[in-house]
């Protein structure tokens, strides 16, 4: 397994002339602010976002995110292994983001004591080089299940406040379910990292290949543990009320690399299960 920042090299084709043919290349996706994009390109072509290369399979899958704020176009260029190429520009959708009040939240998680904030930035650092891994493979690409069933009650990049405190935008998707419902791994996987956290409660994250992964906060229990090879369906943790929670359930979150993503937007189904 490789670990490298995305922000690498800049590609020598990336300035590569518009074509006026129809590309070779195709990608997929909801194409909106916060999704992630998958492209399907001839096996053996190597691909660029914005000048930056992208991790490419062997069989031509690459994949990449949009913003949750970005308006601007992003140009993604793809060489082929004949030698020919295309470059095409794409801008995403924009979303409408509504703000949510949350209240009750344990105070010490809203504004932690100065004794426990060395926990939490080492715990951010944990999660933030996870994310850096680049592993081969691409189990994302036919889409993700919905890892429990439950009550939609927090939506991706809402503005939140949490009890009268403007705080980041929420950037995950909230399944309520009883403490103890079962939680499932939506697509193949690795578990990259598995603890209990101070604000994520108990937090495990997945690594799907090429900088795309998925995590699972607020665990009254972890099934799996670092190293650990995951497949779809196979139990990975229970829903509980721990961390920063007002009360049990999912907070289902999706990044490429740093970039954090909507799930529900790579989800095979609308919605996830009722209970």
């Amino acid at each position: 397994m490789r670990r490298r920042a995305f922000l690498g090299h800049t590609l020598a084709f990336a300035a590569m002339p518009v074509m006026a043919t129809e590309p070779r290349f195709h990608l997929t996706g909801s194409m909106e602010q916060g999704s992630l994009v998958i492209g399907a390109a001839p096996p053996g072509s190597v691909a660029a976002l914005d000048g930056r290369p992208l991790h490419v399979t062997p069989n031509g899958r690459f994949a990449f995110g949009f913003a949750f704020d970005q308006t601007r176009a992003s140009l993604v260029t793809v060489r082929y292994p004949d030698g020919g190429g295309d470059s095409r520009s794409f801008t995403p959708v924009v979303r409408q983001y509504e703000t949510q009040a949350v209240n009750g939240l344990p105070q010490n998680t809203v504004t932690p004591p100065p004794e426990v904030r060395v926990r939490i930035e080492k715990e951010a650092e944990d999660i933030y080089l996870a994310r850096l891994t680049d592993s081969d493979g691409a189990d994302f690409a036919s889409g993700l299940d919905w890892p429990a069933p439950g009550i939609l009650s927090g939506i991706f990049g809402s503005r939140r406040i949490d009890n009268g405190v403007p705080m980041a935008p929420h950037f995950g998707v909230d399944m309520a379910a009883p403490t103890g419902t079962p939680i499932r791994a939506p697509a193949d996987g690795r578990i990259s990292l598995s603890a209990d956290h101070f604000l994520n409660g108990g937090f495990t994250l997945i690594d799907h290949g090429q900088g795309v992964s998925t995590s699972y906060l607020h665990q009254s229990m972890r099934h799996v543990a670092a190293g650990d090879l995951v497949k779809r369906g196979q139990l990975i943790g229970l829903i509980g009320q721990t961390g920063r929670a007002t009360g049990p359930h999912l907070h289902w979150a999706m990044n490429w690399f740093q970039q954090r993503l909507d799930p529900s937007r790579s989800t095979r189904k609308s919605a996830p299960e009722a209970l």
